[in-house]
């Protein structure tokens, strides 16, 4: 027994030094850890600008004029001229009515003019006559008189010929049918052959006038009047008569090149839907846009004056939903702050209240730090990205609620 407590107390002796030198040695190398360096932010300066109040609403297009062809005299339609689907212009023929019948009035008409002349030579030198023997005496005053009504009823007679034979050649004109705008002729809706009548129903052909063109589109009452609202209280600026600029957003979200202007607004409210209609003019050179498209029109009403905005990847949201940024310190410490978010513009969002001019937001690398931690800020560009120092990987927009 005796020896193997001596055994044991021998052990001891030797290993105790040994632990004693590990302790020390882990002690030292954890007093020698290098503190880690204050975390890569990107920071945007907030700073006050007037932005443009815009509401995106959905609209049809239409063409600015639309006629139907329709003939003014009566007959077969010999011949169609136009290409169906093609861009005609005012004046240009599109069918031809059978034109023999109206060349034959247009001849009559001219003979009896003719005629109607030939009475009235004679009638203007019988009036001559009587006039130079009446001045010597030789006719009597009632002779002449009779001289002069036949003259001014073959002057009549002339003038009524010479109405018949306007007509006529007008006839003959109308027998080519003539587009009465420009713009792009749809099908044709009769044949070569068809009987027509000037007093019928029959519609030719349509043509729409497509260059420029308008965006129909509606807006709440209610929206309205809370612009008209804040007009008066002076919280945003009118963008003044004749100056409200109208964009539009295709059916696959693309932007359309052009920008249109506002026309009118309806000064009625519709009963049964609570809407006003506005109508919106754009170009259309190319013929982008055809009637019925169903687009998204952004019509500027007003801008904000003063107003905050900043990158939306920089806001965040608690467990709450409450809208909330980091923002850096004089110090350049991380500091969490609420805000009152309002709507979207463009890949920014209006901030209503929480922040000031000069506010630096954390755009970039607040996944990796905390309330209160130490940050080395870098100005913030959208082309831009924060690499975080020690992570070796670029810092990813915040597009979800932070945990907790």
């Amino acid at each position: 027994m005796t020896a193997t407590r001596l055994a044991t107390r021998i052990a001891l002796s030797l290993f105790l030094p040994v632990f004693a030198v590990a302790c020390g040695e882990s002690q030292g190398a954890a007093e020698k850890a290098p503190t880690p360096p204050p975390s890569s932010v990107g920071v945007f300066v907030v700073k006050q600008e007037p932005i443009p109040i815009t509401n995106e609403l959905p609209g049809r297009i239409a063409p600015t004029r639309i006629a139907e062809v329709r003939p003014r005299v009566s007959g077969i339609v010999v011949e169609r001229v136009f290409e169906q689907g093609s861009l005609v212009r005012q004046g240009d023929v599109l069918y031809r009515i059978d034109p023999a019948q109206f060349q034959v009035q247009m001849q009559s008409a001219e003979a009896t003019l003719l005629r109607a002349k030939s009475v009235q030579l004679q009638s203007r030198q019988q009036a001559d006559r009587q006039n130079v023997l009446k001045s010597s005496n030789f006719a009597s005053a009632q002779a002449l008189d009779n001289a002069v009504a036949t003259l001014a009823q073959a002057d009549a007679d002339v003038a009524g010929a010479e109405a018949n034979l306007a007509a006529a050649k007008l006839n003959l004109q109308y027998a080519d049918v003539r587009a009465p705008i420009s713009g792009r002729i749809g099908r044709a809706l009769i044949t070569e052959g068809a009987l027509v009548a000037a007093n019928g129903t029959e519609n030719l052909a349509t043509i729409q006038q497509l260059d420029p063109v308008y965006a129909d589109f509606t807006q709440s009452s209610n929206e309205l009047i809370r612009l008209r609202k804040a007009l008066e209280a002076g919280s945003i600026a009118n963008v003044g008569d004749g100056a409200a600029r109208v964009k539009l957003k295709l059916d696959d979200g693309s932007q359309y090149k052009d920008t249109g202007k506002l026309l009118f607004s309806e000064a009625a409210v519709d009963e049964t839907t609570g809407q006003v209609t506005l109508r919106g003019e754009f170009p259309n050179p190319d013929g982008d846009l055809l009637p019925g498209m169903y687009v998204r029109v952004v019509i500027e009403q007003g801008v904000q004056n003063n107003a905050i905005a900043v990158p939306q990847q920089a806001v965040q949201r608690d467990t709450g939903g409450n809208a909330q940024v980091f923002i850096v310190t004089d110090k350049n410490v991380a500091e969490l702050k609420p805000v009152h978010v309002g709507r979207i513009v463009g890949e920014r969002i209006v901030v209503d209240k929480g922040l000031a001019s000069g506010d630096r937001v954390i755009v970039e690398g607040f996944q990796k730090i905390k309330p209160g931690a130490v940050v080395n800020p870098s100005e913030w560009t959208k082309d831009s990205a924060v690499s975080l120092k020690g992570d070796g990987a670029r810092a990813d927009p915040a597009t979800k609620p932070s945990a907790g």
